[in-house]
């Protein structure tokens, strides 16, 4: 790449968005170097600064022309600088925000006393708001993330020093709630600019617009000269996770935290940048491509979203699909109207209808569903066949039919021909209801569901990440005897506190906000005295995580968005999505000509244009 080779010396918003490089238009215009490395086994954003000389920076690639040298300085030292050390930038005088108030530790630390509780504070949600500031990562004197813990008696970092996309979803969603906007905003416009790198693994390239899983800042010497170093970002997009699977997942929570910027703000110029909008359709591309597939689902492997262990979800898993119709949602809403757009606008338009109805209908299970599979029959070779995924009647387990209450239901994990996943899996279901992918009374009934199994998915600690857990045999074929995956531990049955957001945010929409007050207040009954884990491990999650991180910043960041949302509900607004009139007819269009319905083969299936 040409801007490897040349360092480029330009203001900052002055880049093209073509370019794929920042263009931020901050507050303050300093002029700095954003390069992509050469090397692809270094693939990185890149900040250079220099040593200190008088009250300007010097670079052959960045000056800093500074009023206060003490309030604007990068402290860049001389040295042997190892690549993974965490930066130390003060914010600059024309980046001044709500954040700034407080000292700025290194990146990710707490306190230098090891408090995690500032002086006075004398309630969890304070201290709450302590931990999550101290988990924040700097990027060149700006915020730009949270760290995914924050444990300092952790001895194994691992890649918890990392920015995770998903993981930031909550912390960003909170500090819009609280009015703290530019963290968020310095968020969604830089990695964007992640999005655009040449990603290979075993000589392997994957498709443009993926997002990556994380990236980290790093402090390394500046190649060629000594006394200047320079920060880089630094992303994974799965080439260095555990079993190495690509995040499906973080473009579209990119998309939706998008969406939730510009309605709590009311600024639209963000995603009306044309290099935000050239990000929103490689995302729509990637997910919209023409494949193999017979269904609308995306389809994926296994370990491809929240759940990023073998966990037998591999296929069209309810959590993938219930992102990627809120984020078809959100883009609709997004994109801007031109000619280039509208064979794009046309595509997510339809495949909106076809998913609403391909969830709605096949995903359901209700015990009047059950009874219905039960009753099935198989090995139907016709256009109007009932059964259309050949599911046998003997895959029901036996713990299904007593643990389905006769008042609700929930939409199934993953459905594949001749196989239907009955677990309940918490996120896609919460999801489904805030996206509106669940009808009306479909989003009434999983609530229902919630509060008449209470004692298993909520119990002593919310929210159980799914029910039930596989155990025995089960367990060993399918996940492979995952020794982190053991039965009601982790993401098999495991206990997640940041799954409070959600529930908040669907019991909100429906108007049950009793049900979110009520899971809150249990969980402040232990979490803050437990350290803010991870997980909880047993049926009732009564104990911390057997690898249970403390100071999970999601953790933290759920609860706040639980607390801010209960004491100001309209706030949920910028995070629900209501299915309107035209998506409304064509599903109902859909019904009419569903063969559950109306037998005979139709002559012609004309595709839905909305």
């Amino acid at each position: 790449m040409a801007a490897s080779e040349t360092a480029l010396r330009l203001p900052l918003g002055s880049l093209s968005p073509s370019s794929h490089l920042p263009s931020f238009s901050l507050n303050s215009s300093p002029l700095l170097s954003f390069k992509p490395s050469s090397s692809r086994k270094r693939r990185a954003l890149r900040c250079t600064n220099s040593m200190a000389r008088g009250n300007t920076f010097h670079s052959s690639d960045c000056v800093f022309n500074c009023k206060k040298l003490q309030s604007t300085r990068c402290r860049c030292q001389r040295n042997d600088v190892e690549e993974n050390t965490r930066s130390t930038l003060l914010p600059s005088d024309g980046l001044k925000s709500d954040l700034d108030e407080m000292p700025l530790p290194v990146n990710g630390s707490l306190s230098s006393n090891g408090s995690t509780q500032s002086a006075g504070t004398n309630s969890i949600e304070d201290e709450a708001w302590d931990l999550l500031r101290q988990s924040i990562v700097y990027y060149c004197g700006s915020p730009i993330g949270t760290i995914a813990a924050n444990d300092p008696n952790s001895t194994s970092v691992l890649n918890y020093d990392q920015v995770f996309i998903r993981d930031f979803i909550p912390s960003g969603i909170a500090f819009l709630l609280k009015g703290e906007y530019d963290i968020v905003r310095n968020f969604i416009l830089y990695t964007l600019q992640l999005q655009s790198w040449e990603k290979t693994m075993d000589c392997h390239s994957p498709g443009q617009g993926l997002m990556p899983a994380s990236f980290k800042v790093k402090t390394v010497p500046l190649d060629g000269d000594d006394s200047m170093t320079e920060e880089v970002l630094d992303p994974d997009f799965g080439e260095a996770a555990i079993g190495r699977v690509a995040p499906v997942d973080s473009g579209l929570w990119w998309i939706i935290l998008l969406r939730a910027y510009g309605k709590c703000t009311g600024d639209v110029s963000v995603q009306e940048r044309v290099d935000v909008q050239t990000g929103i359709k490689m995302i729509l591309k990637l997910c919209l491509a023409d494949g193999f597939d017979m269904f609308p689902t995306l389809l994926v492997t296994d370990g491809s979203c929240m759940i990023d262990r073998r966990m037998g979800i591999h296929g069209h898993p309810l959590e993938i699909q219930a992102l990627f119709y809120s984020a078809l949602v959100c883009a609709r809403e997004m994109l801007t109207p031109e000619d280039g757009s509208a064979d794009l606008i046309r595509a997510l338009n339809n495949r909106l209808v076809a998913l609403s109805f391909h969830i709605r209908e096949y995903y359901w299970l209700d015990m009047k569903k059950i009874n219905e599979i039960y009753r099935y029959q198989t090995e139907e070779y016709s256009y109007d066949a009932v059964n259309k995924f050949n599911i046998y009647p003997d895959q029901i387990p036996s713990w299904l039919v007593d643990f389905m209450p006769n008042r609700g239901g929930y939409l199934i994990g993953n459905l594949q021909p001749a196989h239907m996943d009955f677990r309940f899996f918490s996120l896609g279901n919460l999801w489904s209801i805030v996206s509106s992918l669940a009808t009306n009374d479909q989003s009434h009934a999983i609530l229902d569901f919630v509060e008449a199994k209470w004692a298993e998915l909520v119990a002593d600690m919310p929210f159980k990440i799914c029910y039930p857990a596989m155990e025995g045999e089960e367990w060993r074929i399918i996940t492979g005897s995952d020794p982190k995956n053991t039965p009601w531990s982790y993401h098999n049955g495991g206990s997640w506190p940041t799954l409070l957001w959600q529930l908040t945010v669907a019991s909100i929409k429906m108007g049950r906000p009793e049900i979110a007050e009520k899971a809150v207040e249990l969980a402040e009954r232990r979490i803050a005295i437990d350290k803010w884990p991870e997980y909880y491990d047993t049926k009732r999650a009564r104990f911390i995580g057997k690898q249970a991180r403390l100071y999970q910043t999601w953790s933290i960041a759920g609860y706040l968005v639980a607390k801010l949302l209960l004491a100001n509900p309209s706030a949920a607004k910028f995070l629900t999505s209501e299915e309107d009139s035209d998506l409304r007819n064509a599903f109902s269009c859909m019904i009419s000509g569903n063969p559950r319905r109306t037998r005979g083969r139709k002559k012609t299936q004309q595709p839905f244009i909305v």
